[in-house]
């Protein structure tokens, strides 16, 4: 029997501090797991499958990430039932935003423009406990005026194989960043986060693995004035062979938005 499908693009949201990343892996628990589950739960018996736009490492977190729901023979009636339904079954650290229906062509990993990831961070101190799922904390003095220069080298396009993790001579490293910053920090706030902390934003079409981490852990090296602003530009370069040693802490980063506008 042939069956109808119905796409659905979902957005939501997630706090990643206790999940191992969005793929599903064997005996722990994912941001794909819990949704999947949630998912089988409230459609019953109704067939379905759904697609990420892209995965996160383990204690990442997302203000906007998206997945491709597909339904079989049987469409969605009601968008802000099933929407009220969902929210009411995930758990407390995962939420969806909102959902609206696509045609057969779109596809969610293809199909998004542009990706804004954050890393949030402090330094030169030891921070409350409570800061830790979303805050970085650099305990060691960081000249981040230099870090915000070293940032900068980052746009354009370059060779980023150098900040790809276990980077094989098989992939695609050359990769356009539309725009690569630090600034202080005004968006992400709580009364225990520390008097001064500051966001690494950077945006591009797609990200390899580990990219902004490794990108980022490069950057704190700088601040620590073990590279130099010389040693960023030379690694960007077509016949760097240049591996990165030091990956930023994960908890620090989140996707902070997706548009397929």
């Amino acid at each position: 029997m042939f069956d109808r499908r119905y796409y659905y693009l979902i957005k939501f949201q997630y706090l990643g501090y206790r999940f191992h990343g969005w793929q599903k892996q064997p005996d722990v628990k994912t941001i794909h797991l819990m949704i999947d589950r949630t998912l089988k739960y409230i459609l019953g018996d109704i067939k379905f499958k759904t697609l990420g736009a892209g995965r996160t490492d383990a204690m990442v977190s997302a203000n906007e990430a998206a997945l491709e729901l597909f339904i079989y023979n049987q469409p969605l009636e009601d968008f802000h039932s099933f929407l009220e339904l969902f929210n009411h079954n995930l758990p407390q650290d995962i939420r969806a935003l909102s959902i609206k229906e696509v045609d057969k062509s779109f596809n969610v990993i293809q199909d998004s423009k542009i990706k804004e990831y954050h890393y949030v961070f402090s330094e030169g101190q030891k921070n409350h406990p409570f800061c830790a799922p979303i805050l970085s904390t650099i305990i060691d003095t960081l000249d981040v005026e230099l870090m915000k220069q070293g940032a900068k080298l980052f746009e354009g396009t370059h060779n980023f194989k150098p900040y790809c993790y276990k980077a094989t001579d098989k992939g695609e490293y050359v990769r356009t960043i539309d725009s690569c910053l630090i600034e202080e920090n005004t968006l992400y706030t709580a009364s225990f986060f520390p008097e001064k902390s500051y966001i690494f934003k950077v945006k591009g079409k797609g990200f390899m693995r580990n990219q902004i981490r490794l990108m980022f852990g490069c950057l704190i090296k700088l601040g620590r004035s073990e590279v130099t602003l010389d040693y960023i530009e030379s690694s960007l370069k077509e016949n760097s062979t240049e591996v990165m040693d030091y990956i930023a802490p994960a908890s620090g980063l989140i996707l902070h938005s997706i548009n397929f506008e």
